[in-house]
């Protein structure tokens, strides 16, 4: 039966959510492998792959880390670097993505690639190719001494305006105490790089806070043991440091079911959110599905969408004609204009 027949009002039409645009901020490079790329430089480079990459049962980091690391053993050359820039950045285009930050710590490429500043150089080389344009985060390790980091983060002030637009620190972050690792951020953050530490996913709200205040984040990678202290989020609300929430992260890993990853409430809070893929090759959904997801299994409005899509544009390192054009398209998106078919 017709609803407007029957005196209803139809159901308007979901809008588009690759039609929204969106900052990627938080994209590592070997987990944004395409199943078909691992596959083909594997077999070019003779390595032997797990029976699967599925990350639906791990056992702890520990089993996440694995899977990455054979993942990542794949990447061999620098034409390899360039190809998985250039494919992760393709398929973020297609998923409505205007701005791209990849990271990368060079440190576990290095002994292939000929040392840490030819490995940041082939990826820059991908982001200067790349169809979205492409910032580089180089990040450290929480697991390596922080001196390690201080020489990271110098390379990484080295090559800010040519391409870098933040520095980092990766991996379990229970593994590192963010104080040790103040003088790398102090490089990083006298550099204008973004700083952009992973904090808050097994570590409480005190990491957080620590990281906001001892390295002066600017986002969080996770973060989102935040939502469970208020002081923690008037902090985050007050310096606008935007959590970087990977909606399909969480559960492998036992730190929040789907339903429960808290971006409504960290939104309520005034605490900037940027939706991200994280490592797509391992949990399966790329940008424009975790928006989806973010709708379906979570709840939020289209405009709750577009302010979670706004502040991934706003904390970015985008160019600012950039970042204002894309905000400008968020705005029409939110009132109607253009597609409003479903996301496939």
């Amino acid at each position: 039966m017709d609803d407007t027949a029957a005196g209803t009002t139809p159901t308007a039409p979901a809008r588009d959510l690759r039609a929204l645009p969106k900052a990627h901020l938080h994209l590592h490079l070997a987990g944004s492998l395409r199943p078909e790329t691992l596959v083909e430089l594997a077999a070019r480079h003779g390595v032997r792959l797990p029976s699967s990459l599925d990350c639906s049962r791990l056992d702890g980091w520990a089993g996440f880390q694995e899977l990455y690391d054979a993942a990542r053993a794949v990447i061999r050359t620098a034409a390899d670097v360039r190809r998985v820039v250039v494919e992760a950045a393709a398929a973020d285009a297609a998923d409505g993505c205007g701005w791209l930050e990849i990271q990368v710590d060079p440190t576990a490429y290095a002994p292939v690639l000929g040392g840490l500043r030819a490995t940041l150089e082939a990826v820059l080389a991908g982001a200067a190719e790349a169809s979205v344009p492409t910032g580089v985060i180089v990040t450290s390790s929480w697991a390596r001494p922080p001196e390690h980091a201080e020489r990271l983060a110098g390379l990484a002030a080295e090559y800010a305006g040519a391409g870098v637009v933040g520095f980092g620190l990766s991996n379990d972050e229970r593994r590192g105490r963010p104080a040790d690792f103040a003088p790398a951020f102090r490089i990083a953050g006298d550099a204008g790089l973004l700083r952009t530490p992973h904090s808050g996913f097994f570590t409480g709200p005190d990491h957080v806070r620590a990281c906001v205040e001892l390295l002066g984040a600017d986002r969080i990678g996770h973060g989102t043991s935040a939502a469970r202290d208020p002081a923690t989020l008037d902090l985050l609300a007050s310096r606008q440091v935007a959590l970087e929430v990977c909606p399909t992260s969480y559960p492998p890993l036992g730190v929040h079911e789907l339903a429960e990853v808290p971006i409504a409430a960290l939104l309520a809070a005034g605490v900037p959110v940027a939706v991200a893929s994280d490592d797509p090759l391992l949990f399966g959904v790329g940008l424009a599905g975790q928006y989806e997801l973010c709708r379906s299994a979570l709840g939020l409005t289209d405009d709750q969408l577009a302010t979670v899509a706004r502040d991934g544009i706003r904390r970015s390192a985008a160019p600012e004609q950039l970042a204002a054009a894309m905000l400008s398209t968020v705005d029409r998106w939110c009132a109607g204009v253009g597609s409003t078919a479903d996301v496939g």
